[in-house]
């Protein structure tokens, strides 16, 4: 009886499991403080995922706001897109006749949209890229920023910014002039930012490649740019009155059929039916959320920055679940001593997790925070967010991706047999 006291006395010195009148006390704070050098290790290592996550994360987020925030933020449900294999702002062209029949839906709202890139000159010689974005003056789409008129621009703040243009200002875009109506909010197309002008003035400097470039700014209605207004006002006398008054019937389908937009930007009342209006008039409908995958650079941007975070996840995972793995290993001893002292499996396995919970919390935590801090002071220099999703989330997945492996390295502990495992240790 007194060898077993002592014996019990000595484990007890080493192992508090019963102590303060027979409660459990863990003995993962003991081993914390006797092998700090290795803890201090993992936790390290921790950290450095950590910090490396949260500025990804931060990274990415700014990254994908650059690069889709004008058509994430319109005020809108869903998205037109032309009859192509896929929806794509690149390659989107809507028809003046598609633009009409749209119209005709109903329980839907149809606005214009152009978008093109092009550069915006001002001052002598100076320029900067810019993402053109044509709205109508009167619609849904010019509300919440300055007045966008024929010959007028809207700038973003970023753009107003990065070429210090004020309300007033001379500017060329394509060749043609314009004045800075004033200054909106900010928003970024394909990591560039926007500048509204008008529908019209969009069409006009489109091209051929967009819309028809004989389109009167406003109306859209196609004019004769290689007539005179006098001789645009005065009747053909030489013709006949039969010829005089037969309509141009393919003068109306180059009408028809010419380019008046990118696509179209739909607002619902109800619970209109799109997908039979895509069918009928041969479109491509997709919800405002899905839109910014139509942009060419941010599927395969996003796509590889969000599978780089899902590997640091993985990685943190495996390296904690080793690292664990490795430990209780070596504490196999320890394990079958406490056993045999009367500590059961639960007990054993929750003092273990609490272990890698404390190092996960301290080296996510400092990690996270550092990485908070860089983030601020890189925002300035690199397009980084901060926000709860690029912050907080990416240190709790790492803290409960962490707790999965170790939980998973440390199960073996129920499985441990104390004659057995303090045989073979002797």
């Amino acid at each position: 009886m007194c060898a077993n006291a002592v014996v019990a006395q000595a484990e007890a010195v080493r192992f508090p499991l019963l102590s303060n009148g027979g409660r459990a006390v863990f003995v993962a704070l003991r081993d914390l403080r006797f092998a700090k050098g290795r803890f201090a290790l993992m936790g390290a290592v921790v950290f450095l995922i950590t910090l490396l996550v949260t500025m990804l994360s931060g990274l990415t987020a700014g990254l994908a706001q650059e690069n889709v925030s004008a058509v994430r933020d319109l005020p809108a449900d869903h998205i037109v897109f032309d009859s192509g294999a896929e929806p794509a702002f690149a390659d989107s062209r809507i028809t003046g006749r598609t633009w009409k029949d749209w119209q005709q839906v109903p329980g839907v709202t149809v606005e214009r949209l152009g978008v093109s890139m092009s550069r915006l000159a001002f001052g002598d010689d100076r320029s900067a890229g810019v993402a053109l974005f044509g709205v109508q003056p009167d619609g849904g789409l010019a509300q919440g920023r300055p007045p966008v008129e024929t010959g007028k621009v809207v700038l973003s703040s970023a753009l107003a910014a990065e070429t210090a243009l004020r309300t007033g200002d001379s500017v060329r875009i394509a060749g043609l002039g314009f004045v800075v109506a004033g200054i909106g909010g900010e928003a970024f197309y394909s990591h560039a930012p926007v500048a509204w002008i008008s529908i019209g003035d969009w069409a006009r400097m489109s091209g051929p490649g967009g819309a028809n470039p004989a389109t009167s700014p406003n109306t859209g209605a196609t004019l004769d740019t290689t007539a005179t207004s006098e001789t645009a006002a005065t009747p053909d006398t030489t013709a006949s009155p039969e010829t005089a008054a037969t309509p141009d019937t393919g003068a109306a389908l180059d009408a028809a059929s010419a380019a008046v937009a990118t696509v179209l930007v739909v607002r619902t009342q109800g619970s209109p039916d799109l997908a039979a209006a895509d069918v009928r008039l041969g479109t491509s409908t997709v919800a405002l959320s899905d839109a910014p995958a139509a942009i060419g650079s941010f599927s395969s941007e996003n796509g590889s920055l969000q599978l780089m975070r899902g590997f640091l996840f993985a990685i943190s995972a495996l390296v904690i679940g080793a690292f664990f793995t490795v430990w209780t290993i070596q504490r196999r001893g320890d394990v079958a001593v406490l056993k045999a002292l009367g500590a059961s499996s639960g007990y054993l396995l929750r003092d273990a997790l609490a272990q890698a919970v404390v190092v996960l919390l301290l080296g996510a935590g400092l990690g996270g925070a550092v990485g908070v801090a860089l983030g601020a002071l890189a925002g300035d220099a690199v397009p980084f967010v901060l926000s709860v999703t690029t912050t907080v989330v990416p240190v709790a997945v790492m803290i409960l991706l962490g707790a999965a492996g170790a939980a998973l390295a440390i199960r073996k502990i129920t499985s441990v047999d104390p004659l057995i495992a303090l045989g073979a240790s002797r």
